[in-house]
Order: C-alpha cells, then sequence, then structure tokens
C-alpha cells in the first residue's frame, strides 16, 4: 500500500499502532498529506505540491493504486480520540521563500478540535518555534538527521525549543543522544526491520516505524 494514503493509515489502526505522516501546503492553503514537494516520484505526473490546489492533489492517485491524496482534516477524522498522530511539517526548499507561518497557522487549526493525541515536528527549526509561540500545548518535535555536525544541532535546538526529539536510526547508538535523552524525549526514524528494532528499543525511547520494524 502507498505511503501515507489511507489504505496505510487504516492497517496502522487495525494494529492498533500510532500513524506518523507528512504534511505539505497545496498553494490554496489546506494541509495536505504527502511526503514530496514534487508530484513526480508518487503520482507520475510534473509539478510541484505547493503549486496545486487542494481538489487537485485529493483527485491524484498514488503510485498507480485506487488511493488518493488525502488531507489532513480526513485523517483527523479517521483517528478520533484514540489513535496517536505525528505530523511532520515538511517545508519546501528554494526561492520565493515558503510561507512557514501560513503552514503552521492552517495545522493548528485543524487540530485545535481534535481529541485525539497529537505532536508536530519538522526538520525546519522554524515550526518548532512558531507552535512554542503559538500553541505550545502541541507537543513539538525537531527531526535531526545523523549527518548534522554538533555546532548546527545546538544551533537548531536553540531556535526550535523542543518538546522531544525525532532522530535518524544511525543516530541512535551516538553519545549525544544518550545525553539529549536527559533532558528530551527521543523518537527514532525509520525503523525497518527486526535487528533495528532489537538495537536501539533500548537506546531511545520510542520508534517510528515501518514494515517488520514494529515494537
Amino acid at each position: 500500500m502507498p505511503e501515507n494514503s489511507f489504505a496505510a493509515f487504516r492497517a496502522a489502526i487495525a494494529d492498533g499502532a500510532g500513524i506518523e505522516c507528512d504534511l505539505r501546503l497545496s498553494c490554496d492553503g489546506f494541509a495536505m498529506i504527502f511526503h514530496d514537494s514534487s508530484l513526480d516520484r508518487m503520482c507520475g505526473l510534473p509539478g510541484e505540491t505547493e503549486a496545486t490546489k487542494a481538489a487537485a492533489l485529493l483527485a491524484l492517485p498514488l503510485a498507480g493504486t485506487d488511493q488518493r491524496i488525502p488531507w489532513l482534516g480526513a485523517l483527523l477524522e479517521l483517528a478520533g480520540e484514540t489513535t496517536p498522530l505525528l505530523l511532520e511539517l515538511k517545508i519546501r526548499a528554494g526561492s520565493p521563500p515558503p510561507p512557514i507561518d501560513l503552514l503552521c497557522r492552517t495545522v493548528a487549526r485543524d487540530l485545535a478540535e481534535h481529541p485525539g493525541p497529537v505532536g508536530v515536528m519538522s526538520f525546519d527549526p522554524r515550526v518548532g518555534a512558531w507552535f512554542a509561540r503559538h500553541a505550545p500545548e502541541i507537543p513539538r518535535g525537531l527531526v535531526i538527521a545523523d549527518a548534522t555536525p554538533a555546532w548546527r544541532r545546538f544551533a537548531l535546538l536553540g531556535v526550535a525549543r523542543p518538546t522531544f526529539l525525532a532522530v535518524e536510526t544511525r543516530a541512535g547508538p551516538r553519545p549525544w543522544v544518550a545525553k539529549a535523552r536527559r533532558r528530551w524525549p527521543v523518537a527514532c526514524w525509520t525503523v525497518r526491520d527486526c535487528e533495528q528494532k532489537q538495537a536501539l528499543s533500548d537506546r531511545v525511547d520510542a520508534l517510528i516505524w515501518e514494515g517488520d520494524g514494529r515494537p
């Protein structure tokens, strides 16, 4: 089943698992569940997600299946009061500058009446900074790749003001992660097999998994 699809979300709920997904902003201001800025890989079409209206995105098939690109509101209704959600806000690179404030406001608005457990996270520390200022009740995470230098991590953390971290699997055994856990809960992405699960289960606080990486 395609990533970020309702088929995948329903399978996670049936398995008693939480859902992690990616959000991008349509050109008319809707939070759409889609990983890439380009439509090519998942939809086989030219064009950018952020330059496309929500109605057009909702009609696009994912990876040649009958699944379509969802929007956040529909996922919130599906998740209800019990299914945990972890939403990664994706920020388009390049020029003109991406509308970070608009994406954050849109997501916060959609979450305002959601009764279930939810957190937001991003590689971009400005997302965490926005939620710390405008919606501090929503848990906010900083996503950190293993290759991020120590000086850069320090700078990102200062801007993001996170309440949790999400680190790459290769970073899980690093001493800096053990040190970070004294201050923040640390999740790890993306665990894909039993070997990774066993190696990381006592080094982080939560596993973001797919396939055979189930805790």
